[in-house]
């Protein structure tokens, strides 16, 4: 892969743009190192005011990364639940596995920012460390389920991405394998067909995507997508809330409709994780329950995606709803409702 594919400041990405130099960041790059596609970062629309552009702000430097001092690197306890190396087990029935650290796009957001803090990161996953991953698996047959993250692992080789879920697949225990990637974002034309061949090879397989604003939906990241769609493969998608990038319902609305009007299924809107350097994206769990209230009269349930929160301390996922009103002539749910539904149902 062509290191001229990437822009590595907010300098070149200016020169790229061809826009004026924007406000100094290299205190920032120092800690958070710019990685970005030209395909992504190409795909930045307000060229008069790039620092209020959804593109422009997720994946380059601001200054507030570095205000924020006092949170933790990993406050999802993350390192603490690796069961063997780059295998995090925190639930039952399934594991995350980090099978790179490479992106295509470094995202300002990203909640393993940890890993490429400081010019650091993770390295490919290697043949004994996948050894050691199976071994595990082999000896904790309750896990049934395999996130295969990273990272991204899209950024692999078709020979590694094609050992990897050979040998994950051959774990009898092992009846489905996600396969986490922003890829089809940032970068699509890495998604080639040999790829989508050997995802197509594993009938467990999914591809979980990453779209988070309807700029992203472009006809190039579609078309990666249907490389996968045209081939069997089920492409659901998460999406983070981020303020001033897609706290807004009618910018959710958008992207979600675009989803699945081409068979992708909004899955998740994750809040914002408390992690060091990405908390000014944060938008308040408030926000996010009254982005899906207003959902509900204008969205079919196609559409929605459940509204997350990881707990801290490696707590897990927490789906969270709102109490609905319609147009203010019905109160929210209440135990009285409930124990009414339930009477009515007796009779």
């Amino acid at each position: 892969m062509s290191e001229k594919a990437f822009i590595n400041s907010t300098y070149e990405a200016a020169r790229f743009l061809g826009i004026a130099p924007p406000s100094c960041c290299d205190e920032v790059e120092k800690a958070y190192p710019t990685s970005v596609s030209k395909y992504y970062l190409g795909i930045v629309k307000d060229k008069d005011n790039p620092q209020q552009d959804p593109i422009w702000l997720q994946c380059m430097p601001a200054e507030q990364e570095l205000e924020d001092q006092d949170s933790d690197f990993d406050p999802l306890a993350e390192e603490e639940q690796m069961a063997a190396p780059r295998l995090i087990h925190r639930y039952i029935d399934r594991a995350v596995l980090l099978a790179t650290g490479r992106c295509a796009t470094r995202c300002r957001f990203c909640f393993r920012k940890r890993t490429w803090a400081n010019g650091t990161e993770m390295t490919d996953i290697t043949e004994d460390e996948l050894k050691a991953i199976c071994d595990y698996l082999k000896q904790t047959p309750s896990v049934r389920e395999i996130l295969v993250s990273g990272g991204d692992p899209l950024m692999l080789s078709p020979h590694r991405l094609k050992t990897l879920l050979d040998k994950i697949s051959a774990v009898p225990s092992i009846e489905v394998i996600r396969v986490g990637s922003r890829v089809p974002v940032t970068m699509p034309q890495l998604l080639t067909e040999e790829k989508a061949e050997i995802l197509a090879a594993y009938p467990s397989v999914w591809l979980m995507s990453h779209f988070n604003h309807p700029h992203e939906v472009t006809l190039e990241a579609l078309e990666a997508c249907r490389k996968l769609i045209s081939r069997g493969i089920p492409v659901l998608n998460q999406t983070v809330l981020l303020a001033g990038v897609n706290d807004n319902a009618d910018v959710l609305e958008d992207l979600f409709r675009k989803l699945i009007a081409n068979r992708i299924k909004p899955h998740y809107l994750f809040h914002v994780d408390p992690v060091r350097g990405v908390r000014h994206f944060a938008t308040g769990i408030a926000k996010g329950l009254e982005i899906l209230e207003e959902f509900r009269p204008r969205l079919s349930s196609l559409a929605v995606p459940t509204f997350a929160i990881d707990l801290p301390e490696g707590g897990g996922k927490v789906a969270l709803q709102p109490n609905y009103e319609i147009d203010g002539k019905y109160p929210s749910v209440t135990d009285n409702h409930l124990i009414s539904y339930e009477e009515k149902l007796k009779d």
